[in-house]
C-alpha cells in the first residue's frame, strides 16, 4: 500500500459505503511490477464489479509477466468532493498507486450515458481530458467495450481506443508500449506504433472533413489504415474463463460466479448493435463451461452462477451443461441461471434446471405488440410461441414473468402500441387458466418498456429517433392499454433515451457536449436519482449543437456515417438489404439454423460461424 492511503483513510468516515475505496478483497492480486495497468469501469464500485468484461481483462493483464492490473471505480459524488477538498488524486484499488502514475490506463466504454463519469476520471486522476494535451510522461489512455463501435463522440478523450475482443490484444498493446519505451519513442511515436496493433484505432491519426459544414468522412494519416477492423477472438476456449475473481466486501449488482459460455448471435434483430457488432458466434465447449463454473464456485464461495451470453439458450449443447452441472450441484443449494430466456427455446426442462428447483421469476423479451412489426424488426418469434411458453411455465408452477417490449420503433403506428396491452392481456389470461385458483392472488406479470434508439453499424443506423413529445403521447397510450390487476407496468425515461440517441450517433463534435455537461455537474448520469436534463440543455445551447438533428433526423442511405471508418466485418450492403426487408415486414432466417444470409462477417474476420455446420447437420 502507497503512502497516499494515509491520505485517503481519514475520508472514509465521512462517506456513504467506505468499502467502494478499499483495497484487499478475496481474490484481489497484489504484486511488484515494472508496468502497471488501471483498469477502469466508469460506474461506482458496485456496477463495475459486476461487469464480466472488466474481471476477464482483470486476469488477462495480470497473466503477462511483469504487469500489475488494478482495478479503478468513479467515486460516488461525496468521496469525489472529498478527494478534491482533500487534494487526494483518484488511485487504484490494489496498491494505491496514483492513477496518474500507471504506465497505461484501460478504460471500458460500457454505456453512452458514462462518458462524463470517463472525465471525472480523468479529471480526480490528474490527466489532461483531452489526448492532445498530455504531456510525455503522463499515461496512455486507452478504451474499449461495447461504445468503441461509434467510438467519434469520445475520441478527442483516448490516445487510442481498441475495437473488438480484448483477449489477445492486450499483451499485444503492452508489448507495443513496453517496447517504446524501451526505445525511447515519443509519445507521437508510440501512438503512431499502437496504431499498427490490429484492432486499435488512434484518433490523433484521423482528422474529420467537412464541406459546407456537412460531415463527408474521416481521412487517415500515413500511419494509420483507412478502416479500422474489430478484433475477434476465434476460439473461446483459448482462454479459461477467470475462476478466482475478486469478491467484494459489499453487494453488488450481479453478486454471483458468472461464466461466458457464447460469444456472437446470430439471430439478427434489427434493432440490436450486439447481435451484429458481436457475431460471428462462437462456443465455449460443454467440458470447459462445467470444469471452469464448478472451479469459480468453489474458489469464490458464491451460491449462484450464471452461464452468460447474448443468447445463451442458444447454445448448441446447453441442455448437457445444465444436467452435468445440475448433478454436480445437487445437495449444495447452488443454483444455475441465465440472464433471459429466448421464447422459441424455452422448456421446463431446462427452467427446472436452471432453478435447481426454485421457481422465481421468468423472463422473456417479444420487444413488439403486433406480428407485424416483430417481422420488421426480425424478431423471429410469435404470438402463439408466447403464449404457449407461459402456459407452459405458469402449469409448472411458476407464479411470475417479465415481458420487455420497446416503443418507437421504425414504422410502428398507435395500434402496435396499443398491441402491446392486448398481448400482456392474452399473456396473464392464459397464464391464469392454468394457474389453481388458490394461487392466483401470486401471479404477477411485470411489463418493461424502453425507447427504440437507433445504433451504429445495425439496419435501423439511418433511422430517426422519435421526438420527445411522440414518446410521451405513446407512453401515455401504452399506459391506458394496459390491464391493470395483476400486471406491474414501467418504462424508461425518455430525456434519458433521447440523450442516448444522440450520443450513440453523434460525431466528434458531440466530445465539446460531453465535456460541457461534465463540467456543468453532470455525473452519473445512468443514475436516475443523478440525472438532470438540464445540464445536457445547457451544454448543447453552449456549443450550438442541435441533438435533435442527431437523434431525430432520417439519415441518407448513401450518406457518411461518422462510424464508416470503423469496421465490425457486417457489411454496409447486407445492412442496407436488411432495412429494406424491415420496411416491407419481411423477416431474414438465423444463420445458425438455415445457411448463411451474407452478412460478410465470417469472411472478414477470417473465422466461421461455428454453429451453422453443427446445426444443420
Amino acid at each position: 500500500m502507497s503512502d497516499l492511503w494515509s491520505r485517503v483513510e481519514p475520508l472514509l468516515a465521512g462517506v456513504e459505503r467506505p468499502t467502494r475505496y478499499i483495497n484487499s478483497e478475496w481474490g484481489a492480486r497484489h504484486g511488484d511490477a515494472d508496468y502497471r495497468v488501471a483498469l477502469v469501469y466508469p460506474d461506482a464500485y458496485e456496477i463495475g464489479m459486476a461487469n464480466q468484461a472488466l474481471q476477464i481483462l482483470y486476469d488477462r493483464f495480470g497473466a503477462i509477466d511483469g504487469v500489475a492490473a488494478e482495478r479503478v471505480f468513479v467515486p460516488w459524488t461525496d468521496m469525489a468532493d472529498a478527494m478534491r477538498a482533500a487534494a487526494v488524486p483518484l488511485y487504484t484499488l490494489e496498491s494505491c498507486t496514483p492513477v496518474s502514475a500507471c504506465d497505461l490506463v484501460g478504460i471500458t466504454l460500457p454505456y453512452e450515458l458514462t462518458y462524463q463519469n470517463i472525465l471525472e476520471v480523468l479529471d480526480l486522476a490528474g490527466i489532461p481530458l483531452r489526448a492532445a494535451d498530455r504531456a510525455e510522461n503522463d499515461p496512455l489512455v486507452i478504451g474499449g467495450g461495447p461504445c468503441a463501435f461509434n467510438p467519434e463522440p469520445m475520441a478527442p478523450f483516448f490516445d487510442a481506443i481498441l475495437v473488438g475482443d480484448g483477449e489477445d490484444a492486450a499483451a499485444e498493446i503492452v508489448s507495443a508500449h513496453r517496447l517504446a519505451i524501451a526505445s525511447g519513442l515519443s509519445r507521437a511515436e508510440t501512438l503512431a506504433a499502437l496504431a499498427r496493433v490490429p484492432g486499435v484505432y488512434v484518433p490523433a491519426l484521423y482528422e474529420p472533413q467537412y464541406e459546407d459544414g456537412v460531415f463527408v468522412g474521416v481521412t487517415a494519416s500515413a500511419d494509420a489504415p483507412a478502416v479500422v477492423r474489430k478484433r475477434v477472438l476465434a476460439d473461446l476456449d483459448t482462454y479459461r474463463s477467470p475462476i478466482c475473481t475478486v469478491v467484494p466486501f459489499m453487494d453488488v449488482v450481479h453478486d454471483r460466479a458468472g461464466v461466458e459460455v457464447l460469444r456472437g448471435c446470430a439471430r439478427g434483430c434489427r434493432f440490436c448493435q450486439a447481435g451484429m457488432v458481436y457475431r460471428p458466434v462462437r462456443e465455449r465447449s460443454a467440458d470447459s463451461i462445467v470444469r471452469d463454473a464448478t472451479a469459480a464456485l468453489q474458489c469464490t464461495g458464491y451460491d449462484e452462477v450464471s452461464l452468460t451470453s447474448l443468447s445463451t439458450a442458444d447454445h448448441s449443447q446447453l441442455e448437457d451443461v445444465l444436467r452435468r452441472l445440475s448433478r454436480r450441484l445437487e445437495g449444495t443449494g447452488v443454483t444455475v441461471s441465465l440472464p433471459s430466456l429466448r421464447v422459441d427455446a424455452f422448456n421446463v426442462q431446462v427452467a427446472r434446471l436452471l432453478g435447481g428447483g426454485k421457481k422465481t421469476g421468468l423472463t422473456f423479451a417479444p420487444e413488439a405488440g403486433t406480428q407485424r412489426l416483430r417481422n420488421v424488426i426480425n424478431k423471429n418469434v410469435t404470438e402463439e410461441d408466447l403464449l404457449r411458453t407461459v402456459t407452459q411455465a405458469f402449469s409448472a408452477g411458476w407464479r411470475r414473468v417479465k415481458l420487455y417490449f420497446m416503443i418507437g420503433l421504425p414504422t410502428e403506428t398507435d395500434e402496435d402500441i396499443t398491441g402491446i396491452g392486448e398481448l400482456v392481456g392474452r399473456v396473464f389470461r392464459a397464464a391464469r387458466e392454468v394457474t389453481p385458483p388458490g394461487e392466483r392472488g401470486g401471479m404477477r406479470v411485470a411489463v418493461s418498456v424502453s425507447t427504440f434508439v437507433p445504433k451504429a453499424h445495425t439496419p435501423f443506423q439511418w433511422e430517426a429517433q422519435i421526438p420527445l413529445e411522440e414518446v410521451r403521447r405513446r407512453q401515455a397510450l401504452l399506459r391506458a392499454s394496459m390491464p391493470g390487476k395483476g400486471v406491474d407496468l414501467s418504462y424508461h425515461d425518455s430525456d434519458v433515451s433521447f440523450l442516448e440517441g444522440v450520443l450513440s450517433r453523434g460525431g466528434r463534435e458531440v466530445a465539446d457536449v460531453i465535456e460541457a455537461a461534465w463540467r456543468g455537474g453532470a455525473r452519473f448520469d445512468a443514475w436516475t436519482e443523478e440525472f438532470k436534463p438540464q445540464r445536457w440543455a445547457a451544454a448543447f445551447e453552449e456549443t450550438g449543437i442541435d441533438p435533435t438533428t442527431i437523434a431525430n433526423r432520417v439519415r441518407r442511405v448513401d450518406e457518411t456515417l461518422p462510424w464508416d471508418h470503423i469496421s465490425v466485418g457486417v457489411t454496409r450492403a447486407y445492412l442496407r438489404i436488411e432495412r429494406d426487408n424491415a420496411l416491407a415486414a419481411q423477416t431474414t432466417v438465423d444463420c445458425t439454423f438455415d445457411g448463411c444470409t451474407g452478412c460478410g462477417v465470417c469472411g472478414s474476420s477470417l473465422v466461421a460461424n461455428i454453429l451453422a455446420g453443427e446445426r444443420r447437420g
